[in-house]
Parts: structure tokens; C-alpha cells; sequence
């Protein structure tokens, strides 16, 4: 018998209509699942499975009326709790938020285009305080663990929910990705994230993070995420940098493949990332998968150094920007390491501000360049798998902030790129391996086109 928390949303909508299962029950067996891995794993600030219920009750008198409401009616979703979500209090992993204070009356632009499509909301998932960091750790929620390893990372920002993807706690899930917090943890879970380019999926209220934050799907495969990203890629008023439009249906370019695109594999950014054997050598087995399918794939290196000091600079800037609000005793109930970089956001200068948006400039325009000579650029994601949970850096690395390990992902928030993850295997510790896809602005129907035809010839 089917498990119905293994399928995709694409399954289930073709379950729904057949009539082979309806939304409660889907439902009532996602939300079994999630309080099953809450436990061990921690993926979740809240379940909400009243509201749960009650919109798959909705969901399934219009499936029986043949009258869905939209593109995921009925279709469990869970919300990074950095979202809003009307009804629920967003405390953004942290011991400093009232929830009995706050917008709790307001959706997000993200979330406000699932219910108008009939999603079923599960609950909240976990995220370190304010997103700050690539692991998901907080003092409000605690250590999210791994679901391949519960003394490993989940890593993060949205890292609850990776977990709940990985685990069948919902086929999708909303993340938010700043410097890689929708392809860490995704990486890390053998799961799909895709950061779109910037303002594609409208973002309100706005991030203190400005435009270095997106927010995008999480899947069991890209063909869910394509779907997701037709429903939550929709405009909105609130967001004055929103795009306009999608030119066309993600889900209907997903078919095109791969066949003469241009590949540009780089596996260590030029020599300047030292990357995991094990590692490594699933990333080049997916490489040769897209030449095999027909792409043409050179090794070539994107032309830019590390860009990690102007990503610091703007990133614990709008750090020390989002907790600006606080007072001394709510200051004092912040994570350590949180504390730490707030601090050193507080220092920068104007003029250091501006020269570290010079550099990501700069940046932009090296990669606009880039992608004339080529469609696509694949990396790893990341240079290793999942580490000790509870940590910011791996034990021994010498790395004192997590943006030592993530090299790959920064990068491309800082040039507002689409990027995605697709798993790629396993390492010799049975950890989940990530390959990165990143296109030119504007391009995310060919990074979803690529990664599908990953997931294709795999199955």
C-alpha cells in the first residue's frame, strides 16, 4: 500500500483527482508523521493541525464538486517561522519576540498565494534566531538534527524545514535563503531547494537583510518546486521590488532538458575551495549525467575571488539592523554568536557599507558576463556533508563563522542569481551530497529544466 507521506504534491494532485485519496487523509497522515519525527529531529515550532484539518476538509468538498480552488488545493505546506502566517505568531527563533505581540493578522506575499491556491498550512518550521546563520540552532527551539544522522546538522537557515521535506512532514515547504539558507539545508537532507532570482517571490514585510534575501521552494524533486515556485512567484503590492509576471509556466518548460546548453562545471571555484573527496566525486558523477543528456559541459571557472568580506559586511550589518529594535535586558537573550556579529555590524561605516556594494556590483557584472558564454555554471553546493549539530563550524576546521563552509552559496545572493541544489548521492558516511545550479538572472526556467533532467534520468 502507498504511503501517502512518501508522495510528491504532484502525485497527490493526481490522487485527488481520481478520487484514489482526499486532502483529510493526506492530512491526517502528514500531520501523524510530523509529531512522529518532532521528537528526535525538531523540525517544528508549532503544528497547526486544527487549521490543518479544517482546510482539508474545505479542500476536499471542492475536489468532490470538481471545483479545486487553485494549482495546490489540498497540498500539506509547511512555513519557515520567519514568514508570516496569519493566525500564528512569527517569533523568528527567538527568545526576544512577544508572541502575543506583532502582525499575526497578515500573511506573507509567499504564504497569501498558497491559501489562495488551497494549500493545507502544517505549522511553522525551526530557524535560527532571525536567520543569522547556516545551521539551525536557536535559543528558542533548540538544535534541529539531521534526518540521516540526529547527531549531525540539519543545517539552515531553514533547516525545520528541510527536515520535514526529508522526513514526509509535507512534500513542500517555504524557506528563505540570505547567503544559502533555502541550498544548506537541503544539501544537507538530500532534498531540492531552489533560491530564485531576487524579487521573483515577493517578500514583505521586507528583510533587514535588504536584497541579499529570497525566498523560494523546497521539494522532493524540481517538478514540485517548479509548481510551487508558478504559485508563490505571483506579484504583490508590498513588495517594491518585486518582478513583475513570470514570462511563462515553470512547470511547463521543465520538459525542454538540457540538450545544447552550454555547462560550465567548476569544482573548486578556481583551486579556491578545498572540497571533500567524497564529495567530489559524486558532484563530477552528476556532471557527466547532464553531458550524457546532451549538454555540452566544459570545466571553466567563474572569474572572481572570494567575495566573503563584502558579504560580511553587508550581512552583519543587517544583523545589527534587525535587532536594533531590542532593548538591553531583550539583547541579552540573543544567541552568542548572534550577539557577536551584531556588534561587529554596528561598527561598519556608511562608506564601508557602500564599498562592499561596489564589490558585489562588480560581482554582477563578472557573472553577467559569465553566462554570455555559458547557460549554466554547476558547482557543489557545499565542500562537505553534515557536521556535529549544535555547531556554527565543524570541530578542528578553524573556521569561526559558518560562512567558511559555504563558499559556494554567498556568492550568488550577492549577484541576486537563481541557484538550486539537486542531491547527488551520498558520501562514504551515507551523508546526502548536493550539486549547485546557478543561472543568470532571470533564468530559473533553466536551472528547474536541469535539475529536473537530473531527477529524470535518475528515476
Amino acid at each position: 500500500m502507498t504511503d501517502l507521506t512518501d508522495l510528491t504534491a504532484v502525485q497527490l494532485l493526481d490522487g485527488y483527482r481520481t478520487g484514489e485519496f482526499g486532502p483529510v487523509e493526506v492530512t491526517r497522515a502528514t500531520l501523524a508523521r510530523a509529531e512522529s519525527i518532532q521528537p528526535e529531529v525538531n523540525a517544528f515550532v508549532r503544528l497547526t493541525g486544527e487549521d490543518a484539518l479544517a482546510r482539508a476538509a474545505e479542500s476536499e468538498e471542492r475536489w468532490r464538486r470538481g471545483e479545486p480552488a487553485g494549482r495546490l488545493d489540498g497540498v500539506p505546506v509547511t512555513v519557515k517561522d520567519l514568514l508570516l502566517m496569519r493566525g500564528h505568531p512569527t517569533l523568528r527563533g527567538s527568545l526576544a519576540v512577544d508572541p502575543a505581540g506583532g502582525r499575526w493578522d497578515e500573511d506573507a506575499p509567499s504564504v497569501a498565494r498558497l491559501r489562495e491556491h488551497g494549500a493545507v498550512f502544517l505549522g511553522k518550521t525551526t530557524t535560527p534566531e532571525y536567520g543569522w546563520k547556516g545551521v539551525t540552532d536557536s535559543p528558542l527551539s533548540g538544535v534541529t538534527r539531521n534526518p540521516h544522522d540526529h547527531a549531525r546538522t540539519v543545517g539552515g537557515s531553514s533547516g525545520g524545514a528541510a527536515a520535514a521535506v526529508a522526513l514526509g512532514a509535507g512534500p513542500l515547504a517555504l524557506g528563505t535563503d540570505g547567503g544559502g539558507s533555502v541550498r544548506i539545508p537541503a544539501s544537507f537532507c538530500g532534498i531540492f531547494g531552489l533560491k530564485p532570482t531576487y524579487g521573483r517571490v515577493p517578500l514583505y514585510p521586507a528583510s533587514a537583510f535588504g536584497t541579499l534575501a529570497h525566498v523560494g521552494p523546497m521539494a522532493r524533486d524540481a517538478a514540485d518546486a517548479a509548481l510551487m515556485l508558478d504559485v508563490i512567484g505571483a506579484p504583490d503590492a508590498r513588495d517594491w521590488s518585486a518582478l513583475g509576471p513570470a514570462a511563462g509556466s515553470y512547470s511547463a518548460a521543465l520538459g525542454a532538458g538540457v540538450r545544447g546548453l552550454r555547462v560550465a562545471y567548476s569544482a573548486s571555484l578556481g583551486g579556491q575551495v578545498a572540497v571533500a573527496p567524497g564529495v567530489a566525486a559524486r558532484v563530477r558523477r552528476g556532471v557527466e549525467r547532464l553531458a550524457s543528456l546532451g549538454a555540452h559541459v566544459v570545466e571553466a571557472d567563474p572569474d572572481f575571488t572570494d567575495p566573503v568580506g563584502a558579504f560580511h559586511v553587508l550581512w552583519f550589518s543587517g544583523a545589527a539592523r534587525v535587532v536594533s529594535h531590542l532593548r538591553s535586558g531583550q539583547r541579552e537573550l540573543l544567541d552568542a554568536g548572534l550577539r557577536e556579529v551584531v556588534g561587529a555590524g554596528a561598527r561598519y561605516s556608511a562608506l564601508e557599507y557602500l564599498a562592499a556594494v561596489d564589490v558585489r556590483m562588480e560581482l554582477g557584472r563578472r557573472m553577467g558576463r559569465f553566462h554570455e558564454a555559458y547557460d549554466l555554471l554547476v558547482t557543489p553546493t557545499l565542500p562537505i556533508t553534515a557536521f556535529e549539530a549544535g555547531r556554527e563550524t565543524p570541530v578542528g576546521s578553524g573556521q569561526r563563522r559558518w560562512t567558511g563552509w559555504t563558499p559556494f552559496t554567498y556568492p550568488f545572493n550577492l549577484t541576486q542569481q537563481p541557484a538550486a541544489t539537486v542531491p547527488v548521492g551520498t558520501d562514504g558516511d551515507g551523508l546526502p551530497v548536493g550539486l549547485q545550479i546557478v543561472a543568470a538572472r532571470h533564468r530559473d526556467d533553466l536551472v528547474l529544466r536541469a535539475a529536473h533532467a537530473l531527477y529524470e534520468s535518475a528515476r
